[in-house]
């Protein structure tokens, strides 16, 4: 599979396992992508933006621990926390200051880890919602 083959697949993997609604069709999903041999994972993370930016990090690379995407390696929890935090870093414009909720979607297939956030931001009655991706190729 050719490198941008690889990221593609699993930003879309990401993106979907953050959008989903319920454990059960996170489960579903994971088994799907599971047979086309991609791992993934999904948390949901809430709180005020600027002091959750930590503890969303940690809950992305616990995820990919718990559920089998990444190996219990200083490269691999780089990988994640890194990618994580590129995503962070698309919806803080948006995000700055406010409260954020959402889950995190993690997709790994091969060399490629990708992270997407989703994230809803409450502003008022008016809520926003954003997505950030961030990327990672690890050996």
């Amino acid at each position: 599979m050719s490198g941008h083959a690889g990221s593609r697949k699993t930003a879309a993997a990401a993106i979907k396992m953050a959008l989903t609604e319920s454990r059960e069709e996170e489960k579903l999903l994971q088994k799907s992508f599971a047979q086309e041999g991609m791992k993934s994972a999904a948390v949901d993370y809430g709180g005020e933006f600027i002091t959750s930016v930590k503890k969303i990090v940690e809950r992305a690379v616990v995820a990919a621990k718990r559920e089998g995407v990444i190996k219990d390696t200083h490269t691999d929890e780089g990988a994640v926390a890194g990618a994580t935090r590129e995503a962070l870093s698309q919806v803080m414009p948006k995000a700055l200051g406010l409260n954020v909720g959402g889950k995190i979607g993690i997709a790994r297939q091969s060399d490629h880890i990708t992270v997407a956030v989703f994230c809803g931001i409450g502003l008022l009655h008016l809520d926003e919602v954003a997505v950030g991706l961030g990327h990672r190729a690890v050996p």
